[in-house]
C-alpha cells in the first residue's frame, strides 16, 4: 500500500514538527518546508498528496503560494488544506477554486485534526 505524502508549509517550528508528529505516527510520510519558496522546490521534486498550509508566512502569504499552484496542470490538483489563525475570516466556498478542501482555525484545533482532515481529503 502507498504511503501517502504531506508537505506541511508552516514558518511555527513547533506546530510544525507536532503536525508532523502526529501525521508520521498516522502513517503518513512528511516533511516540513517553512517558506513558501522552498515548498515551490520541494512541490516541483515530490509531487505531495496533500499540502497542510499556514496562511500568514514570514515574507509571504498563502494566497501567492495558492496562486502559483494553481497555474500549473500538475501542482493545481494538489489538495490543500489551510491551518490558521485567520480561519473566521475565510470562506471554504471562496477558496475551492485554489485547491482548499478544508479550513482549520489553529486557535481551536486539537493535534489530531490535521490528521482527521487528511484522511477525509485521501
Amino acid at each position: 500500500m502507498k504511503k501517502h505524502f504531506i508537505l506541511i508549509i508552516e514558518d511555527d517550528a513547533w506546530l510544525a514538527e507536532q503536525q508532523q508528529r502526529v501525521l508520521t505516527k498516522a502513517g503518513y510520510k512528511v516533511i516540513i518546508s517553512p517558506h513558501p519558496i522552498d515548498a515551490i522546490k520541494v512541490i516541483d521534486t515530490t509531487h505531495p498528496d496533500v499540502i497542510v498550509l499556514d496562511v500568514l508566512l514570514t515574507g509571504s502569504t498563502a494566497f501567492a503560494l495558492l496562486h502559483e499552484l494553481q497555474s500549473y496542470v500538475d501542482t493545481g490538483s494538489i489538495p490543500i488544506i489551510l491551518c490558521t489563525n485567520l480561519a473566521s475570516e475565510l470562506s471554504l466556498e471562496d477558496l475551492v477554486p485554489y485547491g482548499v478542501r478544508r479550513i482549520l482555525d489553529k486557535t481551536t484545533m486539537l493535534p489530531d485534526d490535521v490528521v482527521v482532515a487528511v484522511r477525509s481529503i485521501l
